[in-house]
């Protein structure tokens, strides 16, 4: 049954994978909350693989809680797309606050920088380590998309990450769908830039790569192509911090190099780890922030932005897009975990290999050199269609051999020839027989032929059963036989008014005399 408690207000941000809108969640006696909507574009839930990753990890993130997540609400389905019902975080993300101090030429004060990214860190590590609450076995939750569009920071001065939920299933994505992991490849940690399988620690790598940006105010890993950049990441090579940043003290570019370290057994082995190291940091160095710090860095990058895009913002009439959204949250149906049908598809039912599951890449692309294997394996098959070929030959046809079978459009027109004093000299060939001087219905014939098996004349003879030709056949062929009859009936009397008029012994080769 579909929930009309969803109501969209605006569309906040769209992007490769999905779009993000800013709803209202209505329920009994006018109870009111704000709420975000984000609508997994239709072209990726096509993808069966997308889809059952997306169902498993979506599960996972309903049952997170924690003051640095985002929390997820309800996921539900209308027709061919999913939604995700989340928690509104009223602020901006990381990458528009990045964006904003590499535009007005500063960087992000050092002390800022480490409070986000251990608040950042506080998240993780409730996520990694969250257990099984059955047999406490630990669930194996890996983030693999830290990025700054998935930290968002609101005006209260909260740090949250986002889309745990997207990140699993962003895997499955095939490689052709451009566009849909353009700009993640330069948070990627080495290990999955080499395909390798990835844990908590590949984590720990991307809030790495956070640090060195904020306090640098530069991209760390971005090349001019995707290969590029994931080269850049696979050699993990880092530059000094110092010379672009004085106030990084040395201690603190250990910290972030060991967070950077290429092989993952070198890094801090767990985000509380990393935490610690920064928080020790902090406090030997007297920086104090607190999330009002945070707060005033927020408003000022929104003044900044309304100063950019103008101050009055113009309010924009409600379009058809925002009508078939609007119906398709009508339509919401939340989706039943515990009903088989919205449960995540088996490995078998993913892929018809067997033994252990393949890689990401593997099973995206088709293989066609068994397609010409299969095509010359089969001459049982090859026989049996040139036998079938063979028996819808007609009768008419005439029966050479199939390379010296000629096209039907000349062998029509060969045989609409109108006999003449001329040609009734010649004598057809075997190969191509012209029967004797054919009536209105028998051209009427070959010009429009019924579809089907001719019949035999002992067929005919017997009495056996002829197809009717439709009514705009036969009207046609009646047209054509009439104006065939009356070239004839011409024909014939300008050859009677010759004989009588051209002298007698002109007409002796080609007529007997009478005695």
């Amino acid at each position: 049954m579909a929930d009309n408690r969803y109501r969209i207000t605006e569309r906040v941000a769209a992007g490769g994978m999905a779009e993000v809108f800013r709803g209202v969640a209505e329920s009994m006696r006018g109870f009111k909350k704000n709420i975000a909507i984000k609508r997994i574009l239709p072209a990726l839930t096509k993808n069966k693989k997308f889809v059952a990753m997306f169902l498993d990890e979506a599960r996972l993130s309903l049952s997170l809680q924690h003051a640095n997540i985002v929390q997820v609400f309800d996921i539900g389905h209308s027709e061919d797309t999913y939604f995700i019902v989340m928690e509104y975080v009223d602020g901006i993300d990381l990458k528009a606050l990045l964006d904003w101090r590499r535009r007005i030429n500063k960087r992000i004060p050092v002390a800022h920088s480490l409070y986000v990214i251990m608040e950042i860190c506080k998240g993780l590590s409730y996520a990694h380590e969250l257990a099984n609450q059955d047999n406490d076995a630990p669930l194996g939750i890996v983030h693999r998309d830290v990025s700054p569009p998935n930290v968002l920071m609101s005006k209260q001065g909260e740090v949250k990450v986002v889309d745990f939920g997207l990140a699993k299933a962003t895997s499955q994505v095939e490689v052709t769908d451009p566009g849909v992991v353009k700009g993640k490849m330069s948070y990627l940690s080495p290990e999955a830039a080499r395909g390798e399988e990835v844990d908590s620690r590949a984590d720990i790598f991307a809030v790495g790569i956070l640090l060195y940006e904020m306090l640098t105010g530069k991209r760390l890993f971005y090349g001019e192509t995707d290969y590029q950049t994931v080269e850049l990441v696979r050699n993990a090579k880092i530059p000094p911090l110092r010379p672009q940043n004085p106030q990084v003290e040395p201690e603190l570019e250990d910290v972030v190099r060991k967070a950077l370290s290429k092989r993952k057994e070198d890094r801090f082995q767990s985000a509380t780890d990393l935490q610690d190291a920064l928080a020790q940091y902090s406090y030997s160095r007297g920086l104090k922030v607190i999330s009002r710090d945070i707060a005033e860095l927020v408003r000022q990058c929104l003044e900044d932005k309304r100063m950019q895009s103008g101050e009055a913002k113009p309010v924009k009439p409600s379009s058809i897009i925002d009508h078939l959204l609007q119906d398709e949250i009508v339509k919401f149906t939340s989706v039943d975990f515990e009903d088989p049908g919205a449960q995540p598809l088996l490995a078998d039912e993913l892929s018809n290999r067997s033994g252990p599951s393949p890689s990401v890449t593997e099973g995206d692309f088709v293989d066609p050199r068994g397609w010409a294997e299969e095509r010359l394996t089969s001459p049982a098959q090859d026989a049996a269609d040139a036998k079938a070929l063979e028996a819808r030959r007609t009768s008419k046809d005439p029966g050479p051999p199939a390379a010296a079978v000629a096209p039907p459009a000349p062998r029509r027109a060969e045989r609409m020839r109108v006999p003449t004093a001329e040609n009734k000299a010649k004598r057809p060939s075997p190969a191509a027989p012209i029967e004797s001087t054919p009536g209105p219905e028998a051209l009427a014939s070959i010009l429009e032929p019924t579809p089907g098996p001719q019949m035999s004349g002992a067929e005919r003879s017997a009495g056996a059963p002829r197809a009717m030709p439709s009514p705009r056949h036969a009207g046609r062929s009646f047209l054509i036989g009439a104006v065939i009859g009356f070239v004839l009936l011409g024909a014939a009397a300008a050859t009677f008014i010759a004989k009588r008029n051209l002298p007698g012994g002109l007409l002796a080769p080609h007529a007997p005399q009478t005695p």
